[in-house]
């Protein structure tokens, strides 16, 4: 993967404007020849948000000339995906269960497979027609708040508190709160896990930190800008699973369900976490599976 590639695709049009489309077009073969898996759908992300387009406007009008301020940005954000800047950091926003979220260096990003802990809560109120209730729902690490202001979104009486221990962090998810219409029902408070939070909650819901410290100079060049504070989950991935099994007891009101997201491996070790955490599990569905059938999320009620 070349840095001189984006300058090339500048001088291409240096004898005239470059439309949309041939932008377009330059962008995708350039990242598919430095190893981009989707270089069509991260060309027109990135062109459309350089030239301040939706992408309804860039099909309608993929022919008129893309100007000088829009392409210099398009080919420095096109530099930056090459050098494997996943393209939510460089657009500073990221889709997350049908609704689009602020990130930046301070938090992970939201991804997919969280989808998962959101299918798991509200499939479990749905079945037990709690949908409409005014629950109260707590937040643990709550980043971007994509797990906490989605579930208030879709819950419109629910109310709910996300704790973390980035103060950068907390200043972005009080953003998406505002964005997205649920500012009035979320309140974020800077702390670690628990030791912040006051009172009790309906639901708990986390996406901890759950890989192990050893496999973090491993991971792929596009999760290396997620902030370390938000992989590292220990020698063994379970550290911050131990933190919240010990806090439930005091901040669970009775029948209350706890959520976690897992690494596939990782179930019946965090279910052997919450079995020790000196409350009744009840019995029930306790493991839900992602789109691809890797295990994903655990939840559990307590009695």
């Amino acid at each position: 993967m070349g840095e001189a590639a984006p300058f090339a695709l500048r001088h291409e049009a240096a004898q005239e404007t470059r439309t949309r489309r041939q932008a377009f077009v330059a962008a995708t073969s350039v990242l598919r020849a430095g190893g981009n898996e989707m270089p069509e759908l991260d060309a027109r992300l990135l062109l459309c948000h350089a030239a301040r387009l939706t992408q309804e406007t860039y099909v309608a009008a993929s022919d008129r000339p893309l100007n000088e301020e829009a392409a210099s940005r398009f080919d420095a954000m096109i530099a930056r995906r090459l050098q494997g800047e996943p393209v939510s950091r460089i657009v500073g926003a990221k889709e997350f269960y049908g609704r689009t979220f602020a990130v930046d260096v301070h938090t992970l990003d939201p991804r997919p497979d969280t989808e998962t802990l959101i299918d798991a809560v509200l499939d479990t109120l749905r079945c037990e027609r709690r949908r409409e209730e005014p629950l109260r729902i707590l937040d643990l690490g709550t980043g971007t708040g994509c797990i906490l202001l989605t579930l208030l979104a879709e819950l419109p009486l629910a109310r709910g508190i996300g704790s973390d221990a980035s103060a950068g962090a907390l200043e972005i998810s009080r953003r998406n709160a505002e964005e997205l219409g649920v500012g009035d029902r979320a309140g974020f408070v800077a702390g670690d896990w628990f030791e912040p939070i006051e009172g009790r909650f309906d639901i708990v819901v986390s996406n901890p930190p759950y890989i192990a410290s050893a496999e973090i100079a491993g991971l792929s060049r596009e999760v290396s800008y997620d902030p370390l504070l938000a992989l590292d989950g220990g020698e063994d991935g379970l550290d911050a699973y131990r933190r919240i099994a010990a806090g439930l007891a005091r901040h669970l009101n009775p029948g209350g369900m706890v959520f976690l997201e897992i690494d596939e491996t990782q179930g019946g070790a965090v279910l052997g976490l919450l079995r020790g955490a000196g409350l009744r599990i009840e019995a029930g569905r306790s493991v839900w599976a992602d789109l691809g059938g890797r295990q994903r999320c655990v939840g559990v009620r307590f009695g």
